[in-house]
């Protein structure tokens, strides 16, 4: 079983760039979420803590391009929404060359909500302005020599970003055919993000919340498959890439390559506190299902 460090905040990744369009331009802001737990794994609700937010170049210890510093209020579970790009800095996010990545953002937090920061967490962020979707980009074969549709590092490539050589994986065949979304209890995880490059965090937050056991996102936190251990519950976006890219929707011409069956899969993304977001394979509709429905299941992983 896959083993998680116990850290005083569990800094957990959703980001949304709002672009109407794929131009070569950059994002004035992007999302941020993260639930703020104290040493004694408490959740810190409904004050203000101190965070500096930083985008790491190259590696999860590269250069920072990009550095700012807010001061947001958690809320009563212990949720800190706030934008990347307004926060206090003399950086000009504008100027960031996201085709220049991969990018990492660094967190580091002041429970007290000074700038002694104190707690610190790196994540890969795979969402960039220049990202290819379904519903505008062609099969993409980048410097790297990939493309949707390619096997490799484990499962199925279903999503490139714009370098050509990162993006999503999916599993080549389904970890469950039918299982629950909870462990047996409707609790609220704050898994609420839907974007690409979102679902790894909403696994971890539901896994953090939910516990051990044997549910959607369990089965897909704890696989080794491939030889890699990383894998997730995709976000309802990346489920939906799935079904579009290497499943039945077939945008790209490369039909059911991924070997779905014409049945309901779910997400990582949950809708309210007895419900969640998953996706027919047959019809392509996202609905929100009970979380004791029994739905199959296919794990995802980004390199």
């Amino acid at each position: 079983m896959k083993t998680t460090t116990k850290i005083a905040v569990a800094i957990l990744l959703a980001f949304n760039f709002g672009l109407s369009t794929l131009q070569a331009q950059s994002p004035e802001k992007m999302s941020y979420q993260a639930v703020i737990r104290n040493s004694s794994d408490v959740l810190v609700t409904s004050q203000a803590v101190g965070m500096q937010l930083s985008i790491l170049q190259g590696s999860a210890t590269g250069t920072a391009v990009y550095v700012e510093t807010q001061t947001p209020d958690t809320n009563s579970n212990g949720l800190v929404s706030l934008e990347i790009g307004i926060g206090t800095t003399t950086d000009d996010f504008s100027t960031i060359d996201w085709s220049a990545g991969p990018y990492f953002i660094k967190t580091e937090t002041d429970l007290a909500g000074g700038t002694n920061y104190t707690i610190t967490g790196t994540s890969q962020l795979l969402s960039v302005p220049y990202a290819l979707h379904a519903k505008t980009a062609e099969t993409v074969t980048g410097a790297c020599g990939l493309a949707i549709g390619d096997t490799y590092q484990g499962g199925i490539i279903f999503y490139l970003d714009a370098s050509g050589c990162h993006g999503l994986i999916s599993a080549t065949a389904d970890q469950s055919t039918g299982i629950q979304w909870y462990n047996g209890s409707n609790t609220n995880t704050t898994a609420f993000a839907s974007c690409v490059g979102c679902g790894e965090g909403n696994t971890s937050m539901i896994f953090y919340n939910q516990g051990a056991g044997t549910y959607a996102a369990q089965i897909c936190y704890d696989l080794i498959l491939g030889g890699y251990s990383d894998w997730y519950l995709p976000s309802k976006d990346e489920l939906n890439l799935m079904y579009q890219n290497i499943g039945p929707g077939n945008v790209l011409g490369l039909g059911n390559v991924g070997g779905f069956a014409s049945n309901r899969y779910w997400s990582s993304t949950e809708v309210r506190t007895s419900g969640a977001w998953g996706q027919r394979f047959d019809t392509g509709d996202q609905f929100n299902w009970g979380k004791f429905d029994p739905n199959y299941v296919r794990a995802v992983r980004a390199f």
